[in-house]
């Protein structure tokens, strides 16, 4: 009997995204967030006299801007020989062979897996095998998964491979392979990486997805960490995922249908926030905060959106005890009453109502993308976008620029009219 750690992705001294521009950010947790909950890894290691921890892939978040991200995981990797818990790491698309011009060697308790052929290491006291291979480029097309050894009759197998599978939103595709296709190794584990949500792909045998150490920006949400696997008889007798972030993201949801006036809104909002760090013990949080619903504060937030982002901003100060952070705010309300009934302007009435039709007529946003496409054909090629910009004749592209558009142009027109 006996168990290991199953973790990937620490991205280690990668930046955490959507903070920094704020003057009441948490800089140093920020910074310092991968390192701080890769020691916790380690801790947890040791804590739980772990028989080996496996790191399948993106320890690293590309190439070193210097040797101390190096040398950082050389005294974790020390701390772990001292106590005879061996690593085996397997490099995925950001740490592969050709990213990583940098290295310093390694304590003896790690074992590297070669980027050219697959490798199998032995356990005896143990009875496992760990079969693994690296990246040796950042993109890897192909099923390598299929150059892995058969398992080891009578002993514990355990695959590591970083991989997108048979694709996961949000992730690249990178090594793609299907469960039925490790199924046919044999292997009574499959230890992957890649994809930074936890998820259990399959139990028979078990193929799971630790997710990422830590958030870095708001697409991860939630707790993050890795699992302990419980092994007895050359059986998984039980898996649980382990939190060691330090700081967490979250998305929260503020229902303003009803509500008369912004303080309405923002006492809401405090209940809201005030429940979210709460559920989240006490540690850490950056939120996206979600205004939504029909409100008659719903001009008065489209008028004056930074006031109002600063009075939500300080709520959750307040509510969050220092430890509570917003990293944007959607103001996705609906109006409570037509515009024209207040404004007096019935040319400011008509401009905003043409806007809004805009979000609930289909026909209108097509023939608006017709047109679009008819000018984008007309334009000379080095005014086209480049490969990496959104298209706005695609829907999504445009539902995103019209919203952002409404609400500049909304807020221009409103501003005259009302007081924060």
């Amino acid at each position: 009997m006996f168990h290991f750690i199953h973790a990937a992705d620490v991205h280690l001294d990668s930046p955490l995204i959507g903070l920094e521009r704020y003057g009441d950010a948490p800089i140093e947790e920020i910074r310092g967030a991968t390192r701080r909950a890769f020691e916790n890894l380690v801790e947890l290691a040791l804590k739980e006299d772990a028989a080996f921890l496996i790191l399948a892939g993106d320890l690293y978040d590309g190439d070193w801007k210097d040797y101390n991200t190096g040398i950082f995981i050389a005294r974790q990797m020390a701390r772990l020989k001292e106590a005879n818990i061996r690593v085996f790491i397997a490099a995925g698309n950001h740490d592969a062979a050709s990213q990583i011009t940098r290295s310093l060697k390694l304590p003896d308790n790690v074992h590297l897996f070669s980027h050219r052929k697959a490798e199998s290491i032995l356990l005896p006291e143990l009875n496992v095998v760990v079969h693994g291979r690296g990246f040796a480029e950042r993109v890897v097309p192909d099923d390598i998964s299929q150059q892995y050894p058969p398992a080891r009759s009578g002993s514990f197998n355990i695959g590591v491979l970083h991989t997108s599978m048979n694709g996961r939103e949000g992730h690249d595709v990178y090594a793609p392979c299907s469960i039925d296709g490790l199924k046919t190794k044999g292997y009574q584990y499959w230890a992957l990486g890649h994809v930074h949500k936890h998820e259990v792909a399959s139990r028979d045998p078990w193929i799971i997805y630790p997710g990422n150490l830590q958030g870095r920006h708001i697409r991860e949400t939630g707790p993050k960490g890795c699992v302990i696997v419980h092994v007895e008889d050359g059986e998984v007798r039980s898996m649980r995922h382990e939190p060691v972030d330090v700081l967490r993201w979250s998305e929260v949801e503020v229902a303003a249908a009803g509500t008369k006036d912004p303080l309405e809104v923002i006492n809401l909002a405090a209940q809201a926030l005030d429940q979210e760090w709460t559920k989240h013990g006490g540690m850490p949080v950056v939120i996206r905060l979600r205004i939504s619903g029909t409100s008659a504060a719903h001009d008065t937030f489209r008028a004056y959106p930074e006031h109002w982002a600063a009075q939500f901003r300080a709520i959750a100060q307040e509510y969050g005890q220092g430890q509570l952070w917003i990293e944007k705010i959607l103001f996705n309300t609906q109006p409570a009453v037509d515009t024209g009934d207040w404004s007096g302007d019935e040319a400011i009435a008509t401009i905003i109502k043409e806007l809004r039709m805009l979000a609930t007529d289909p026909s209108q946003v097509a023939g608006l993308l017709d047109d679009l496409n008819q000018l984008k054909q007309k334009l000379p090629p080095d005014l086209l976008l480049g490969p990496d910009s959104a298209d706005p004749t695609e829907p999504q592209t445009m539902d995103s620029i019209l919203s952002e558009a409404r609400d500049l142009i909304e807020a221009r027109l409103l501003r005259g009219g009302m007081q924060p």
